[in-house]
């Protein structure tokens, strides 16, 4: 990904760290996303927390499949930067121009705050 386009998935990435850790976790994530209308989550096949954990999972398997022979492949629930951008980097490379990537970005995370956002849902991105 060139530097625009990291830039952007930085910034959605700093939304979630609501910590400020530099790392994503459960407890970021359910400060952001109610997963109690999760129709798994209503039909008692999952918990909030499985269905928030499969959100961050994610994101952790681009990097697993990455760096499958890596001491890197782990998954641990936190999703890192470098987790996160590769996620990122795998989408931006179907999109090819920087001005659709950025509208994708914005109606994913809302950077303009230009919208009301339901947080409904784990999946309601």
């Amino acid at each position: 990904m060139n530097q625009f386009r990291t830039n952007l998935a930085m910034k959605a990435f700093q939304i979630l760290d609501k910590d400020g850790s530099g790392i994503l976790d459960l407890d970021d994530i359910r400060q952001t996303y109610n997963a109690k209308k999760d129709p798994r989550v209503i039909r008692g096949d999952k918990t909030e927390d499985e269905v928030l954990m499969e959100f961050l999972d994610t994101f952790e398997q681009n990097h697993r499949a990455a760096h499958e022979s890596s001491k890197d492949a782990k998954r641990d629930g936190k999703v890192s930067p470098n987790e996160w951008c590769e996620y990122y980097n795998n989408v931006s490379m179907s999109i090819d121009r920087d001005d659709y990537f950025e509208l994708m970005m914005n109606n994913a995370w809302n950077f303009n705050n230009d919208r009301v956002t339901k947080r409904g849902s784990a999946f309601a991105m």
